[in-house]
């Protein structure tokens, strides 16, 4: 994957908002986004499809979203935004998702992708102003009509009305509209005016996923088209030294067997021959460095590089500084799987006038610029299709199964849908990092934290991406976020870094390093605050009086919760709080511990400040999802490897949580004045530590690593 250079396309640089004007009686906006080379002008036919916003004469309109839905709620989120500027009539509004093009580059990115909570956040103002233009050129066409200053008109509900009382509609506006001149800058609205932004609209998706007619990418059906599965290498660096595809091209459907980078594939009519044919290829791989690579050398050679200096992440105070009473703690987490519901899929068509595909991606610009090469095309000449996403959290970024698909469609000369079992993408080497992570903490003699140093090792997603470089000071963001900005006031601190490359490919993962780092860094928190004698929750909130967005959410999490009052017989609570991807989240957790040792979690209460919002009902849906995601993890979720391959290959040993497992979540939302945060995955980090705490609090044992060994808990 690193061998390809991304490509969003043909840069272009805008200096200020461009106006497309649509055909026909449509009025069209959009804006251009900062990015290098030519200024757009006005008007530009080939620029159509860059518009934001859609409004047709039959009084619709069509908000356009270049991020990808995977269930966190952009196709509704977005036109909100642009809805309330615009002033439109919310029964009205529909979405549509983009074609790949520049100008929907996700302005947090400078590409057209969706990850790191960013789409709210980045398209904040974009969208905002889209509204606002096409409100301020909607007035002014129908002050022109009625012969009438601007000042008079107002906008409500999808009408422009003046003050004499006459109304029009934004559908009779629309042709009139896309005449008029392009404010160079309009007013925004005060939050407090909102009437649709931070209100509990409904799905604009939920009809179309409720009924069937919402289209995923492994829905995708073509004429002629071969389906294909592929026998994977176990793990990167391995190869074919011997193949053997008779009884492969024997089975009844199979077309074509082609060896690939990644693997060998068996194209056929349909996916069950191509599966069989599959499993009878009889490969053998010479696993290169990786033969005999077990979990347990995974284990030591990040034990190893944590306990040895390393890139510096944090220095402040004295380097040499020690406590009165010294605290000492290793932790760990293994590599995770993204378990996606829907299987990774592209359906492939490499026709000779360009390329086009089907697929639920994360990252349109950068496949787009990738197939380009892939297929020898310019990238104006490779479609791609975005479908819905059964499931993102990241792994879907990641341009594996598009470039198969269209490597397998380039060679085989017909249209190819590519599908990963849930086997093969368990196996595909796309983790979340393993980690090991050592601590040691100093307390004043009153029992207040006064030295806190940690070394933290762990492959680099940065290395791994293959569009993204390891800064000079050689630590990797990824793999220090969550404990070298933790909020704590410390004096005296050294954070390092320390990069091993066991062999496993890694990847992003929901919450990247603040998966792993916050379970850490608020564990041993925890542990400083029972050396020191104190409350957790107030031994935090005394270390938090510089943070004031942290310290109100542990605040609300902990009034909330009920922290300090009773609890029915053998119940306990643990805390934790963590800021990601511009949010604060405090949770606190309910739980018991069951005869066999298996924590069980009965209520998990959160407290988020997420700035300013968009859409309550869908921040907490996604608080609710991040927490089922981190809990799945925390209880059970683990990729091991023995004699150089993955163990697991299913839900039967990489299981989730269950319904009846399922803890009552409550969620608060703060208000905020602030500029939105992501909201995606902020609820993720905070689960793992709080329930950690809370079965510390129940039996006095610390579990360190994850997932939690319910052995360590069992009672004799």
């Amino acid at each position: 994957m690193s061998d390809h250079i991304l490509d969003t396309g043909t840069p272009f640089a805008a200096t200020r908002r461009g106006f497309l004007a649509g055909t026909g009686a449509a009025l069209v906006v959009g804006f251009t986004l900062p990015l290098p080379g030519r200024a757009l002008a006005a008007g530009e036919a080939s620029f159509t499809p860059n518009a934001w916003l859609r409004i047709t004469p039959d009084n619709r309109i069509t908000v356009i979203c270049g991020s990808s839905e995977m269930g966190q709620g952009v196709l509704t989120a977005i036109p909100q935004l642009m809805a309330e500027e615009l002033d439109a009539d919310w029964a009205s509004v529909r979405v549509e998702q983009a074609p790949v093009s520049a100008a929907f580059n996700n302005p947090a990115f400078g590409m057209q992708a969706t990850g790191g909570s960013t789409t709210v956040r980045g398209h904040w103002d974009v969208m905002r102003n889209a509204g606002a233009t096409a409100r301020a050129m909607l007035v002014a066409a129908a002050a022109e009509q009625w012969k009438v200053p601007a000042g008079e008109c107002r906008t409500e509900a999808g009408q422009v009305v003046h003050s004499s009382g006459k109304k029009l509609s934004y559908g009779a506006l629309a042709e009139a509209a896309s005449r008029q001149k392009v404010p160079e800058k309009v007013a925004l609205k005060d939050p407090k005016d909102f009437k649709i932004v931070g209100q509990r609209k409904k799905r604009l998706d939920t009809v179309g996923k409720t009924d069937g007619t919402t289209k995923y990418g492994i829905d995708v059906q073509l004429p002629g088209m071969l389906v294909a599965v592929i026998a994977r290498a176990p793990l990167p660096g391995a190869k074919v030294v011997k193949l053997d595809d008779s009884k492969a091209k024997a089975v009844k459907g199979v077309k074509q067997v082609i060896s690939l980078p990644s693997g060998v594939a068996v194209l056929a009519s349909g996916y069950w021959a191509a599966k069989k044919g599959r499993d009878a290829l009889q490969v053998d791989w010479d696993l290169g460095p990786n033969t005999g690579l077990s979990s347990a050398k995974v284990t030591a050679m990040l034990t190893e590089g944590a306990s040895m200096p390393g890139a510096v992440a944090l220095q402040a105070g004295a380097a040499d500084a020690q406590g009165a009473r010294t605290v000492e703690a290793t932790y760990e987490a293994p590599y995770l799987a993204h378990a996606c519901m829907e299987p990774m899929n592209c359906t492939a068509w490499v026709k000779p006038e360009g390329v086009e595909i089907w697929a639920g991606t994360q990252s349109q610009g950068p496949v787009q610029g990738i197939l380009s090469q892939v297929a020898s095309v310019d990238p104006g000449k490779v479609k791609v299709n975005t479908m819905m996403l059964g499931g993102g959290f990241g792994r879907r970024f990641a341009p594996d199964f598009v470039i198969d698909a269209t490597l397998l469609s380039k060679i085989s000369g017909a249209p190819v849908k590519l599908i990963y079992s849930r086997e093969d993408d368990m196996a595909a080497g796309f983790y979340r990092p393993a980690a090991v992570a050592k601590f040691s903490g100093g307390l004043t003699t009153d029992g207040k934290a006064s030295v806190l140093k940690a070394g933290v090792a762990s492959p680099s997603i940065m290395a791994a991406s293959g569009f993204m470089k390891i800064p000079e000071n050689g630590v990797d963001t990824f793999a220090m976020e969550g404990i070298a900005d933790h909020p704590y006031d410390i004096p005296n601190q050294r954070l390092d870094y320390i990069r091993r490359e066991p062999g496993p490919n890694v990847w992003f993962w929901r919450s990247v390093g603040h998966s792993q780092n916050t379970f850490f860094m608020e564990s041993f928190i925890d542990e400083m605050a029972a050396a020191a004698g104190k409350d957790p929750y107030e031994f935090r909130r005394s270390l938090l009086d510089k943070q004031p967005r942290y310290k109100q959410v542990l605040e609300v999490a902990a009034q909330k919760a009920g922290w300090g009052t009773p609890l029915p017989a053998g119940v306990f609570r643990g805390i934790a709080v963590a800021q990601s991807f511009g949010s604060y989240v405090a949770e606190v957790a309910e739980v018991s511990v069951n005869p066999d040792g298996s924590p069980r979690v009965h209520r998990v209460v959160a407290a988020v400040d997420c700035g300013m919002t968009v859409n309550p009902a869908i921040i907490e849906r996604q608080i609710e999802g991040a927490i089922v995601f981190g809990l799945t993890a925390a209880l059970y979720g683990k990729i091991t490897l023995k004699d150089g391959r993955v163990e697991q290959g299913n839900f039967h040993d990489y299981p989730l949580l269950r319904s009846n497992e399922m803890p009552k979540v409550e969620v608060h939302i703060v208000a905020s004045t602030e500029k939105p945060g992501g909201i995606g995955e902020p609820g993720t980090p905070p689960i793992a530590p709080a329930v950690a705490n809370a079965l510390f609090a129940a039996t006095g044992k610390r579990l360190r690593s994850l997932p939690f060994d319910a052995a360590q808990l069992k009672k004799a």
